[in-house]
C-alpha cells in the first residue's frame, strides 16, 4: 500500500481520534489546518483547538486561515497548502471548503461526517438524530463537491444509540468509529479501490446548526419528545426552561410511565420530591421528572442537590 501525504482539516475534538490514528499510520500527515486561537471562558485566556494541541505535540506543521468569509479563498492560504504537495485532504469537523482548496490535491478530499448519510445533512447531525429519537446512527465517509455533504459516499458504518444516551455520549463513540472508518477510506484510496456510491436523494434529512433560542423546552411536547430533546442537546449546546424570569438548564430528564396527570397545564410543576426531584407535567399528560440541572451561575448539579439548596415551594409552572 502506498503511503499518502495527507493535509488533516478540523477543529473540534471530535477530529482529534481521527488525527491520532491517522497520525500512528504509515501515512504522513505533512500539515493540519485548524480554526485560529481564540480567547476563551471567564478569563478569555487564549486556547488552541484541539486539533493544534494534538499537532504541536506531534510536531505537526499548523495553518490556520482567518474566520472571515472568504479567508479560504485567500491567495496566501492557498499557496501555503500547494507547498506540501499533498496526495490528499481529510476534513473533519471544520468548515466547508470551496473548490479552488477541495480540488488542490490529486487524489481529492474526503469528509467525515457524523451521521448515515444522506440522513441529517448539515452541521448537528448527533443531535438531531437524538432529538428525532432514532435508534442508529453512524458515520459516513465521501467525496467533498461543491453542494453540502452531497459528495458520493465511500464508507458507512453505524452504532446504535440507547434510549437515555445523550448527544455527548454518542458523539464520544461515534469519534472513535470514525477515526477507524476515516482510516480505513484512506487505506481504500490508497490502494486505488475506494467505492464512490451515489447519495439515494429521497432519503435526505437536514441537520441544521442549533442556536441557543432554539434550545428552550416545549412542554406542549410528549414526554418522550421532551425527552428526547433534552438529551439531543446534552450537555452542548443545552436545553433550558425559564421560571419566575430565570434560565435553568436541564441536562437530563426520565419519564414516570406509570402515572398520568389529566388537570394540570403542561409545564406545571406537578411534584416536587427531594429523592425523586421535580416533575413536571407534558403535553400528552405524563410526568417527566428532571434530573440533572443547572441554576443561572451555578454549576450543573444532581436536582436532589439543587432542591437541597433552593426554596422551590413558590414554583408553579415553566414559562
Amino acid at each position: 500500500m502506498k503511503s499518502l501525504k495527507i493535509i488533516f482539516m478540523g477543529t473540534a475534538e471530535f477530529a482529534v481520534p481521527c488525527l491520532k490514528k491517522l497520525y500512528e499510520s504509515p501515512h504522513q500527515i505533512v500539515a493540519v489546518v485548524t480554526a485560529p486561537d481564540l480567547p476563551r471562558g471567564r478569563g478569555q485566556k487564549v486556547s488552541f483547538t484541539p486539533v493544534k494541541e494534538f499537532a504541536i505535540e506531534h510536531n505537526i506543521d499548523v495553518i490556520q486561515p482567518g474566520v472571515e468569509k472568504g479567508s479560504l479563498r485567500d491567495p496566501h492560504f492557498i499557496e501555503q497548502l500547494k507547498t506540501y504537495d499533498a496526495d490528499l485532504f481529510l476534513v473533519v469537523a471544520f468548515r466547508i471548503l470551496p473548490p479552488e482548496v477541495f480540488e488542490l490535491p490529486p487524489l481529492g478530499s474526503i469528509n467525515l461526517h457524523g451521521s448515515l448519510l444522506p440522513k441529517f445533512r448539515g452541521a448537528a447531525p448527533i443531535n438531531w438524530a437524538v432529538i428525532r429519537g432514532e435508534k442508529e446512527t453512524g458515520v459516513t465517509t465521501f467525496i467533498i463537491q461543491q453542494k453540502v455533504d452531497t459528495g458520493n459516499m465511500i464508507l458507512q458504518k453505524s452504532l446504535s444509540i440507547g434510549e437515555d444516551e445523550t448527544a455527548g455520549e454518542v458523539h464520544d463513540r461515534l469519534s472513535v468509529l470514525g477515526a477507524e472508518t476515516l482510516l480505513e477510506t484512506v487505506e481504500l484510496v490508497a490502494a486505488g479501490n475506494a467505492p464512490r456510491l451515489v447519495q439515494d436523494e429521497s432519503l435526505v434529512s437536514t441537520a441544521p446548526k442549533i442556536f441557543k433560542e432554539q434550545c428552550r423546552v416545549d412542554w406542549n411536547l410528549s414526554a418522550l419528545e421532551i425527552k428526547n430533546f433534552v438529551r439531543g442537546l446534552s450537555p452542548h449546546p443545552c436545553a433550558y426552561s425559564v421560571i419566575h424570569a430565570e434560565h435553568f438548564k436541564i441536562y437530563k430528564v426520565t419519564i414516570d410511565n406509570d402515572k398520568t396527570i389529566e388537570h394540570q397545564a403542561a409545564g406545571t410543576i406537578a411534584e416536587i420530591d427531594k429523592n425523586d426531584g421535580i416533575a413536571v407535567a407534558s403535553g400528552d399528560k405524563k410526568l417527566v421528572w428532571i434530573k440533572e440541572i443547572q441554576p443561572p451561575s451555578k454549576k450543573k448539579m444532581s436536582v436532589q442537590e439543587f432542591l437541597r439548596g433552593h426554596d422551590v415551594s413558590s414554583w408553579i409552572k415553566f414559562d
